[in-house]
């Protein structure tokens, strides 16, 4: 009877080693997977903060363009309203007075 209260006493101990040693590499594993996280975590923030001012300098560039080139267009669109004043100037005057005139 005593042998097997000793086997008995034997097997439980080993369980509980057994169940130390799980616990132990639990915690291990749970720290490593932590780390793990946490660099997958940076590394995806760091790469979506690429990505966004990678988009924000395109969005950026295309505005600029676009302004850039609206701008061209009205500074033209002026010259040509300031020429065809300067060169017609004085027929306008003279409509303009006609038309005045012929009420």
């Amino acid at each position: 009877m005593d042998s097997i209260v000793n086997k008995l006493t034997e097997i439980e101990d080993a369980a509980s080693a057994i169940v130390a040693h799980a616990e132990t590499q639990k915690e291990v594993l749970d720290r490593e997977y932590d780390e793990k996280r946490r660099a997958f975590d940076a590394d995806l923030e760091k790469q979506t903060q690429a990505r966004i001012n990678a988009i924000r300098d395109e969005l950026e560039k295309n505005t600029s363009g676009i302004l850039d080139s609206q701008n061209g267009a009205s500074t033209e669109t002026i010259r040509a309203l300031q020429k065809e004043y300067e060169e017609k100037h004085t027929e306008y005057a003279h409509e303009i007075l006609r038309r005045i005139t012929e009420v």
